[in-house]
């Protein structure tokens, strides 16, 4: 049977979803307040990191009417104190009678200890209503905190026989002017965008959400040997950060260069995919975009670097057995070694499709 929550949960779950991509490394959390007799009385979002949480703007809405009333949150409120005070401690200062929450916070400093305090309390506590929605809106949180490395998204653009350029490395623009736009929403829902040395040399790319995020994604360049060129979009950083990675052998005047310019660089022993993304997930990235080139891709996949795809595939036949494709080798020697995609999502975008692929 169908909760009588789950209209209220849902409504928090769309409050939640307008901080997409800015409240990292926390998580996505909405609240919804109703009153002893079940009236909406207040609402909010936690909208960026170190800014008060849901449940805070909520209750601030509410006042006095939420004082024997109902909470209706997204997540297990938090009982620590960090940059904000705890909000189970707000919750039980405003004097709910009932907490309603979707799913427990997975982080140690929280995991169940919230839900316990307020049930200590005397408030009645329900858990588990819409669970599976608020663990598909906070995935990049979930992997993060149970992983240790943001999730990751690989997206490439491609004509109708997979190409992703021309022999000559002509690929301006396989993908239409709608799929381009949703390139940049779907960065502004990630903290970083990754792409290799090959990429800057041949497509001079901006990497930035054309201003739907504030501040833009982190731009990252994973290159071993810093074979980059002297001039790219990426080295103006007066849009966005750039984060330059590379192996401690790199030449000292390339070092050198990318100091003058102000790019900050990061020394990573492998210079491997996997160990980029848990440097990234120290840094409280909860989900990143790999928007590199085939054999950067194919290396995160092997790696295990990426847990969703997104294939723009465009009505366009470009030929050539030299052309590139999205991936490069992943060492399969058997069709049946394939990683097989369980969910898969197709939509129009302009002239384009779009196919997108999860776990």
């Amino acid at each position: 049977m169908s909760s009588p929550w789950r209209p209220w949960m849902q409504r928090a779950l769309q409050l939640a979803a307008l901080g997409n991509g800015r409240t990292s490394p926390n998580p996505l959390v909405g609240c919804v307040v109703l009153d002893r007799a079940g009236q909406l009385v207040g609402e909010g979002f936690h909208q960026r990191a170190g800014t008060p949480h849901a449940e805070v703007h909520a209750l601030r809405q509410a006042g006095e009417r939420a004082r024997g009333g109902t909470a209706v949150v997204t997540l297990e409120p938090c009982c620590h104190h960090g940059r904000t005070p705890p909000c189970s401690e707000a919750l039980l200062a405003a004097g709910v009678a009932r907490v309603v929450v979707a799913m427990r916070d997975p982080d140690p400093r929280v995991a169940g200890k919230g839900l316990a305090q307020l049930r200590d309390a005397g408030v009645d506590v329900l858990e588990g209503v819409c669970e599976a929605e608020a663990r598909i809106l906070n995935r990049g949180f979930l992997h993060r905190v149970e992983q240790g490395r943001p999730l990751g998204l690989l997206k490439w653009a491609m004509s109708l026989d997979g190409r992703t350029a021309l022999p000559n490395g002509s690929s301006q623009w396989i993908s239409g002017p709608p799929a381009r736009a949703w390139v940049h929403h779907l960065r502004a829902q990630c903290d970083a965008v990754i792409v290799g040395g090959g990429t800057v040399r041949a497509d001079n790319p901006l990497l930035t959400s054309r201003g739907q995020r504030t501040p833009e994604p982190l731009r990252v360049v994973i290159s071993r040997s810093l074979d980059l060129p002297k001039q790219a979009q990426l080295w103006n950083q007066s849009e966005a950060a750039t984060l330059v990675v590379h192996s401690s052998s790199a030449p000292a005047e390339q070092l050198d260069r990318l100091d003058g310019l102000g790019v900050e660089r990061l020394v990573l022993e492998r210079c491997e995919p996997l160990e980029l993304l848990e440097a990234l997930g120290q840094r409280g990235c909860n989900q990143v975009l790999w928007e590199c080139g085939p054999e950067l891709a194919a290396a995160a996949l092997r790696q295990g670097c990426v847990q969703q795809v997104a294939a723009v595939l465009a009505p366009k036949l470009l030929g050539g057995t030299a052309a590139r494709t999205p991936l490069g080798d992943l060492g399969l020697v058997d069709v049946n070694q394939a990683v097989a995609w369980s969910r898969s999502r197709l939509q129009q975008l302009g002239n384009d499709c779009l196919l997108e692929l999860s776990p």
